[in-house]
């Protein structure tokens, strides 16, 4: 089975994934509750684009070398997921949004604060962020390095993991066992369907539970 992101985005989300992991024994997959969508009708889904950033206390001599070069090396189809390493300025913004969108990107997910929040929000780019901060991250943080494991928001990253976010949280599903945890919530959807109809129908909680064990 392919992983068809379009479809997982429209038709799952991040709760079950996480059950699905629980399962399977990745226990820890979901990123900090810290981490918000600036709109919390955003959804993203997709693989890995991973960065690593760096706080500075200047300008270094090419300070967006690293940056430029990510951003046009952006595999079409991913979330970029980015360490901005405790950077107190709005590491991500508006025109980073733009630039990394038309490179394909379908979202970022940002260990850091955003900027721009009413302009991003403007393109229906999907953002997930710590906060905000209008300082501009010139001598303040950096992007050093891309596609390599990174860990973001309390979670190891590596380039192509699957990221799922939704108003609930961002999720990090190992690319090993990706394929496994779709499917196997796609099934677990449809049970929750049948345990629902069966509450709804008058039966106990502890009945329903110890028939299904679903909850």
């Amino acid at each position: 089975m392919s992983l068809n992101y379009n479809q997982i985005q429209k038709d799952l989300f991040s709760a079950v994934l996480c059950d699905i992991l629980d399962e399977l024994g990745y226990r820890y997959q979901a990123m900090d509750a810290a981490i918000r969508p600036l709109s919390e009708s955003d959804v993203v889904c997709g693989p890995a684009f991973t960065i690593q950033g760096v706080s500075v206390a200047s300008p270094s001599k090419k300070p967006f070398e690293v940056e430029f070069e990510a951003i046009d090396n952006i595999v079409k189809g991913s979330v970029l997921v980015i360490d901005a390493n405790d950077a107190v300025c709005g590491f991500w913004g508006e025109l980073l949004t733009a630039t990394s969108h038309h490179h394909g990107a379908v979202g970022c997910v940002l260990d850091g604060l955003t900027r721009d929040r009413k302009k991003i929000l403007e393109t229906g780019f999907p953002v997930f962020a710590k906060g905000y901060n209008p300082l501009d991250c010139l001598g303040r943080g950096e992007m050093i390095d891309y596609q390599r494991k990174i860990k973001c928001c309390g979670v190891e990253v590596n380039p192509g993991d699957m990221i799922f976010g939704d108003v609930d949280g961002v999720v990090v599903v190992p690319a090993a066992v990706a394929e496994e945890c779709v499917a196997r919530a796609y099934k677990k959807i449809e049970d929750e369907k049948m345990v629902k109809k069966e509450f709804l129908s008058g039966r106990s909680a502890s009945e329903v539970w110890n028939q299904y064990h679903i909850l």
